[in-house]
């Protein structure tokens, strides 16, 4: 549940600059739709071989036609994906050769009316009643994450004992207090705790160790980029190294970790386990 996104591609070849002005012209050689946000996590799941139900908004455009296209294509249900009178966010992206050269943002990322917030909350009790093994919280800031939702999934979550994953976004995190896990980066600690964080293992541990008292959360694990990623539980916490590869574009690795927890943790694995799958 969270913020659903289409991202757009134009891959082109740029071999003069315009006449019209000093620009470059890119001659438009491939167009790709990739499923972005919390779907890019659906996504992931689906290519893992979970059964996934997603729950969000989009508008009632083009663009929620290829999503709805998409999601029949991997198999994932999206009846809870409710259509509003907004565009359907959708990230277009111009890249020459290996290079972004534009990025054009379609959205509107006011807070969704309380009627769509209940509509939501509605479709993830029914699915609950249906036996639930894990709920993702995927928030990109885009609308679907108030607080009233987030404090309702974490409490709805909590009484049905289902683990719930929060991929967070921004400094106000009173909304995902008493979450089972939740998975910010570096720069998203650092916002959380309104201070600039290092990313060294003792800087981690002590800053995690306090936000996560703060807030109530069963476990915090914080993704660190090339070092890796800690996990702070009740036990002590965990460090656990990346594994070098040749990456050209990071770009939705927190969706892959929080996709991957998700499914470790409803296949019944250990909160280590599950850490170091992701």
């Amino acid at each position: 549940i969270g913020d659903i996104m289409l991202d757009r591609y134009y891959f082109a070849d740029v071999t003069r600059i315009s006449p019209e002005g000093p620009v470059p012209v890119a001659k438009v050689k491939e167009v790709r739709n990739t499923l972005g946000g919390a779907a890019n996590v659906a996504h992931n799941l689906a290519r893992l071989g979970c059964q996934v139900l997603i729950a969000g908004i989009s508008g009632d455009d083009e663009n929620r036609q290829i999503l709805d296209r998409k999601f029949n294509t991997l198999g994932i249900g999206h009846a809870g994906l409710l259509k509003v009178q907004r565009p359907t966010t959708t990230k277009v992206r111009v890249i020459g050769g290996h290079q972004q050269m534009l990025r054009l943002d379609f959205e509107d990322a006011g807070r969704v009316s309380r009627a769509v917030e209940n509509r939501l909350l509605a479709y993830l009790a029914r699915q609950l009643e249906n036996r639930l093994d894990a709920v993702i919280l995927s928030d990109y800031a885009k609308g679907v994450c108030s607080p009233a939702l987030c404090r309702n999934v974490v409490q709805v979550c909590r009484q049905q004992r289902v683990p719930l994953v929060v991929d967070p976004k921004g400094a106000q995190w009173q909304k995902y207090k008493g979450a089972f896990l939740v998975t910010p980066n570096v720069k998203e600690l650092g916002e959380a705790s309104r201070a600039r964080v290092g990313n060294d293992d003792k800087t981690i541990v002590t800053v995690g160790a306090t936000i996560r008292q703060r807030f109530g959360f069963e476990s915090l694990m914080v993704t660190r980029s090339e070092r890796g990623l800690t996990l702070l539980s009740a036990d002590e916490p965990v460090n656990i190294p990346t594994y070098a590869r040749e990456v050209f574009d990071v770009s939705g690795a927190g969706d892959t970790v929080a996709a991957v927890m998700g499914a470790a943790l409803a296949a019944g694995g250990k909160m280590t386990t599950a850490a170091h799958l992701a």
